[in-house]
């Protein structure tokens, strides 16, 4: 008995789920009914709206050939009537000294005679006859004015509803990623005349391959592009890949998307590794501001945590885990950091190949600010340029400006305005730290050196601020100095 009213509480629950399945349907249905009417009101009203449009625009037309036609009858009727008139005119003259000439041969009057023929030939001579031109000034012709709608009918009578437009090919080989810039180009499979713009739709993404369906990026959208290509600029790369899709539009509908595609996009991308930070440095993601409490104020929370006051001991400090070969989350941690007067912070992903590029800007009114790589072994007392294991550009407004380039405590004077922008451009194979005023990409300096070990970049700041920009790719500016070679670098053993 239990068993059976268990089978039918389920036939019940199956019958509920597929009534509510059919109610929902037949409520999609009842609207689908009222979005057609509406939309088929509305095509309906479009239409009429572009054939007015279409008859006004041939009722312009016809009116203005029609006056054309007018015109030019009303100049040929002008010219005509001033040649009658002219030639009716001569003929008048003509015809009353043809008649004089005859009274004058029937003549009896000898005497008078040889007076009266001068006078007669003298009028001759002066006749309008002999000075008008038999030849009409305008043609009676008006061929020139004529019609001939045979194309346009046959245009008239091929107008249909505007098709869908097929979706756009995407052409990776003509497509390009340089310069933190993405040009996209693309293709109608079919000549299609009645494409009004089109449709780019992008977004950032951590995976290889076609697009998922779902990301934690959404689509960005352009829309309005009138040319089968277009170019991103001022991007940000903080993401391997983007995806990209683009669909055609016409003036009622648009058509598919492309089949998407995905560019790999390559950059450096890192963070500020807080845990590296001297205590009077504030890091706030990537930026960084020098606090001249920031040491003491966590020095007195690091006492009230502790109870005894002291700050934790490397003994009792957290066990250290392995960090991975790249990113390193807390690559120092407690004790390790910064101090004293080496103001320093590291970024958080190792340099053990390839080329890179990043910028900061730092606040002008800083009293000391200084940027460049290190070996993760940097001491925490030692400051950067100062040791072997470090190399930076060093910017000095206390007392004395200057600005040099420092290693293994060497300095050298650069002969060069001091840029709020730097950018720094490390070639870890080919042994080549570089740094460029970041706006013009002029070179400022260049160190050449063996690495023996993965670099970190690192910053150090004093009284002042600085913000690191990250995600970018190698300028090609840049790439073009290096392989022409003609800017001049100088080696670290040059430094004084």
């Amino acid at each position: 008995m239990e068993d059976q009213k268990e089978a039918l509480r389920k036939i019940i629950t199956t019958l509920a789920v597929k009534n509510e399945e059919i109610q929902s349907f037949i409520y999609s249905l009842k609207q689908m009914l009222l979005n057609v009417e509406a939309n088929s009101a509305k095509v309906q009203e479009d239409l009429e709206a572009e054939f007015q449009s279409l008859f006004s625009l041939l009722e312009e037309l016809k009116e203005g050939m029609l006056m054309k036609i007018k015109q030019d009858r009303a100049s040929r009727t002008y010219e005509l009537q001033n040649q009658l008139a002219a030639c009716t005119r001569a003929l008048e003259s003509s015809e009353e000294l043809l008649e004089t000439a005859n009274q004058t041969l029937l003549a009896t009057d000898s005497k008078d005679f040889p007076q009266a023929a001068k006078q007669i030939k003298d009028g001759v001579t002066m006749a309008p006859a002999f000075r008008l031109s038999l030849k009409a000034k305008v043609s009676d012709n008006m061929s020139h004015l004529m019609v001939d709608f045979a194309q346009e009918r046959r245009m008239l009578q091929a107008l249909t509803f505007l098709p869908v437009p097929s979706a756009p090919v995407i052409d990776l080989a003509e497509s390009l990623v340089a310069d933190n810039c993405v040009t996209l180009v693309w293709r109608m499979p079919d000549e299609d005349n009645k494409i009004d713009h089109f449709v780019l739709e992008y977004r950032r993404t951590n995976f290889e391959g076609p697009p998922r369906l779902k990301e934690d990026q959404p689509w960005m959208v352009i829309e309005g592009i009138r040319q089968t290509e277009y170019t991103l600029t001022g991007l940000k790369f903080d993401m391997k890949y983007m995806n990209f899709r683009v669909k055609a539009c016409n003036k009622a509908v648009s058509g598919e998307f492309s089949e998407p595609v995905t560019l790999e996009t390559p950059a450096f991308m890192f963070r500020l590794d807080a845990s590296t930070s001297h205590q009077n440095l504030r890091v706030d993601d990537l930026s960084v501001e020098w606090d001249a409490m920031g040491g003491k104020v966590q020095d007195i929370k690091a006492r009230e945590k502790d109870g005894k006051g002291r700050t934790a001991s490397p003994i009792n400090s957290p066990a250290r885990g392995t960090p991975s070969p790249k990113r390193m989350p807390s690559g120092r941690g407690g004790r390790d950091r910064f101090t004293a007067e080496s103001y320093t912070v590291l970024g958080d992903t190792l340099i053990d190949g390839g080329e890179h590029y990043w910028e900061v800007r730092y606040e002008p009114d800083s009293k000391a600010f200084g940027v460049g790589v290190a070996y993760r072994s940097l001491g925490r007392f030692e400051q950067l340029g100062k040791t072997a294991a470090s190399w930076c550009l060093h910017v000095n407004n206390w007392l004395q400006v200057s600005f040099t380039a420092k290693h293994a405590n060497k300095a050298k004077m650069l002969d060069a305005p001091v840029p709020d922008c730097l950018g720094v451009h490390c070639d870890f194979h080919q042994g080549l730290l570089s740094f460029y005023n970041g706006r013009t990409k002029q070179l400022l300096h260049t160190f050449k050196a063996k690495f023996t070990q993965p670099l970190l970049p690192a910053f150090t700041v004093w009284c002042g601020s600085f913000h690191v920009t990250t995600g970018l790719q190698v300028p090609s500016s840049v790439r073009c100095l290096q392989k022409r070679g003609s800017a001049t670098s100088s080696s670290n053993t040059s430094l004084t």
